[in-house]
């Protein structure tokens, strides 16, 4: 047997997020049924993280073992045969057997993009928000500093059924950059909760509206109430921008 890690980048605009779905398309299964045709197997496959429907990944990994001996190279090629133009593979190694996407993973970024002009930009439909209301960045930095450290995020994070555990995040950067008319949130921690970079985004919204000021920031944490946060912003913006495991990004 060898266990193998594999980059994905995904437009995440067509699936229901990562994980396989009863009664929607979503990327684990696409990715499965071209394994299925490359190896004939079907490799239990371990997801470094839950992607919402609609977000997006520039780099998502994967691990997964098999008894095939078809090297990480033609794997790599095959796979991108079989898959359709908004998935990729893009790297394929060994790993120990004893690796996992999800558990050895020390951490991961994400950005979050708004087209902040006021005519939309037709090529970032379904991949920017589009936010025509300007932005004060330096307010918006004010509070987004206040994400890093460690923290519940309890405030930050949307009530569903799954155990919810040690709400406790630690936030290694936080801040948020103009290009142009595309503004970009980028956050990386050792873990996130469910929706959290997208509640965090919705809160700096607020924040540029005059609805909240940066210095609430705290007390939005210390509240450890969802309702104390702004809105969760769309899905269309996020992406999973790197996965961190032992000394860097793979």
């Amino acid at each position: 047997m060898r266990n193998l890690l594999l980059t994905l980048c995904y437009d995440g605009a067509q699936y229901h997020g990562w994980q396989i779905q009863n009664n929607a398309v979503s990327v684990q299964q696409v990715f499965q049924e071209a394994l299925f045709k490359v190896t004939s197997e079907k490799p239990e496959i371990k997801g470094c993280s839950r992607t919402d429907s609609g977000v997006h990944a520039n780099q998502y990994c994967i691990s997964l073992k098999t008894g095939h001996t078809i090297p990480c190279e033609r794997l790599l090629n095959a796979l991108n045969h079989f898959l359709p133009e908004d998935i990729a593979v893009q790297d394929c190694r060994e790993v120990p057997m004893d690796f996992h996407a999800r558990y050895s993973c020390l951490g991961k970024e994400y950005i979050y993009k708004i087209w902040n002009e006021p005519v939309r930009n037709p090529f970032l439909r379904n991949r920017a928000l589009h936010y025509w209301y300007p932005l004060d960045l330096s307010r918006m930095n004010e509070a987004a500093a206040h994400y890093i450290g460690k923290h519940d995020f309890t405030s930050f994070c949307t009530s569903d059924a799954r155990d919810r555990g040690d709400m406790c995040r630690t936030v290694t950067r936080a801040g948020i950059q103009r290009d142009g008319g595309l503004v970009t949130f980028t956050v990386a921690a050792d873990g996130f909760l469910y929706n959290m970079v997208r509640i965090m985004v919705g809160t700096l919204l607020y924040v540029a509206q005059g609805k909240l000021q940066p210095e609430q920031i705290p007390e939005i944490l210390a509240a450890r109430d969802r309702t104390a946060a702004g809105p969760t912003a769309p899905p269309c913006g996020l992406y999973l921008n790197r996965v961190f495991y032992g000394e860097g990004p793979v």
